[in-house]
């Protein structure tokens, strides 16, 4: 979802009447006392748009359940008909094989369609680069950054490769480690935790919310750099979840929104005018090898020159896992 999508209600459904049933063919009747006239032609093409989740995962329209699962959908406009269509976006490609592309997106680039962007994101750019791709949800893309972060994704490009990474973000087996600019100097170190949920004030913001309104997070992170007269400093975060603007309202909350992040209050330093935040290395299990991999994405100029103009001396790669 890019930042300033409209929020729909989620349909919340148990599937406890349809064992070894298919996923799409369930959603066919059971949306219908929801969904006025919904088809499963119509409901492939959200399932494709990850927009149905079953026990909190993006899953493929053949899926046979068991259940016990539990699914939720985030109803579609008809403007997403045509969303799940190629575009020669460009790419820029760190790696690709037979099972996985990893690509170094820039900030401005909205991950995968929603309202407000429904083409010419780098879900389309996947499309129009792999037709193969369309055969998965979201053309393989298991995660997701904000439109203004930059840095690495990783996308499937088989099932099997599919089932196996989304499987690795849900154990927390994939690593991701990020470069922030905060506003004021931090600790040395230190944890965040905090569930975040919607923010009720403001629906386009996430926040960190009591009991089981939001989903558990937590964020560690360790101060790279500070600049001299402690208005900024760089911060190396690693995320045990994944949950939407996690190091953003996480870092807000302990008072150092990110640089740029007008959105959690975070100053635009330096005339900076995204949030500072980068996904600077990714480590994972590769699908069919076995191997643990690590792919890693050169800090983009902008941020280097906004460190520049903070006095802030950055590595040139992420530190050594801490």
């Amino acid at each position: 979802m890019s930042d300033d999508a409209p929020v729909h209600p989620a349909i919340t459904l148990d599937a406890s009447t349809c064992s070894n049933q298919r996923l799409d063919q369930f959603l066919a009747k059971a949306l219908q006392p929801h969904v006025e006239g919904i088809s499963r032609t119509r409901i492939q093409r959200w399932i494709a748009l990850g927009a149905v989740r079953v026990d909190g995962a993006v899953r493929l329209p053949s899926l046979k359940l068991k259940g016990v699962e539990t699914i939720e959908v985030e109803p579609q406009p008809l403007e997403s008909d045509t969303a799940f269509a190629p575009d020669p976006v460009p790419l820029v490609i760190v790696h690709q094989d037979a099972d996985i592309t990893v690509i170094d997106k820039p900030a401005g680039l909205v991950t995968h369609p929603a309202p407000g962007n429904w083409r010419n994101t780098l879900m389309n750019g996947l499309l129009y680069a792999d037709p193969k791709a369309a055969k998965l949800p979201r053309a393989g893309i298991v995660h997701r950054l904000d439109r203004d972060t930059s840095g690495l994704l990783v996308c499937a490009r088989t099932e099997r490769a599919f089932a196996s990474l989304t499987a690795q973000l849900a154990s927390r087996e994939m690593g991701r480690r990020y470069l922030a600019i905060t506003c004021g100097r931090t600790q040395a170190q230190g944890t965040v935790e905090g569930n975040i949920g919607r923010d009720e004030r403001n629906r386009l913001r996430m926040a960190v919310v009591a009991g089981s309104a939001g989903k558990p997070a937590r964020t560690h992170y360790w101060q790279l750099a500070a600049s001299p007269d402690g208005e900024a400093a760089a911060v190396l975060c690693k995320l045990d979840t994944g949950r939407t603007h996690q190091i953003r309202v996480h870092m807000a909350r302990i008072g150092h929104p990110l640089v740029g992040d007008a959105l959690y209050g975070g100053k635009p330093l330096a005339g900076f005018a995204r949030q500072a935040l980068h996904a600077w290395q990714l480590q994972l299990v590769h699908p069919t090898s076995g191997e643990r991999v690590s792919f890693e994405a050169p800090v983009p100029e902008d941020l280097q020159q906004l460190a520049g103009k903070l006095e802030l001396v950055l590595p040139v790669h992420p530190p050594e896992q801490r």
